[in-house]
């Protein structure tokens, strides 16, 4: 049920009326086992710098962490872990934020991608508003293979109704841990951000530390 994004016939939703959910939920396997939000970017929590991002967007912003909680409650934002054991992935954090959600909306955003655009919840409230959608996900430019950048979703950015809470807690009862098995049963518009004078690399997550190293040297 995934289209792409129409233009904009209706006003973007207020940024009050949206909640933003910082994923810092995960094992980071990729990164060794360390608490990947919590490792240094520029001289502070990489997570510290998506939050900033975040807020200056949304009305107000939660973080989903399942460890070192003192050190996200540093941040002064309320901090929140899953309600699913063991860790099993992105979804539980949006049930999570889903649940403690006060305003008709959430945005998603993980604690890896620190330089994501100080536009994405405009574009993205736009474009639900525009194509009366129930999901919102980005689509961004992605250069893996030989092929030159191809867009491609980026599932953990998304805005979404919180009245879709019920929708994802029966979704992830019956085993579903998937983000977009889970959306496609939605109203869905896919919205790319390829605009000329966009970051091509806004959505570069860093997965190792190598990865890291490399982004705060870009």
């Amino acid at each position: 049920m995934t289209r792409a994004a129409a233009m904009p016939a209706h006003p973007a939703i207020a940024p009050a009326g949206i909640t933003g959910l910082l994923l810092a939920g995960g094992r980071g396997t990729r990164m060794g086992g360390v608490d990947k939000g919590l490792q240094n970017f520029n001289g502070e929590p990489l997570a510290l710098h998506a939050v900033r991002r975040l807020g200056a967007q949304v009305g107000q912003v939660m973080v989903n962490a399942n460890r070192n909680i003192a050190a996200y409650e540093a941040f002064g934002v309320p901090v929140l872990t899953d309600s699913l054991a063991d860790y099993p992935g992105p979804l539980a954090g949006f049930l999570t934020g889903l649940a403690h959600c006060a305003t008709p909306f959430l945005l998603t955003v993980p604690c890896d991608t620190p330089l994501f655009p100080l536009d994405l919840a405009a574009r993205l409230s736009e474009a639900l508003a525009a194509d009366d959608a129930e999901i919102a996900m980005v689509s961004a430019p992605d250069s893996e293979g030989d092929g030159g950048p191809t867009l491609r979703p980026q599932p953990v950015f998304c805005l979404m109704r919180t009245n879709l809470h019920e929708s994802l807690l029966r979704f992830t009862e019956a085993g579903g841990r998937k983000v977009q098995a889970w959306t496609a049963q939605h109203r869905t518009v896919l919205v790319p951000f390829d605009r000329p004078g966009d970051a091509p690399d806004a959505f570069f997550n860093a997965n190792t530390l190598a990865e890291l190293q490399a982004l705060q040297n870009r």
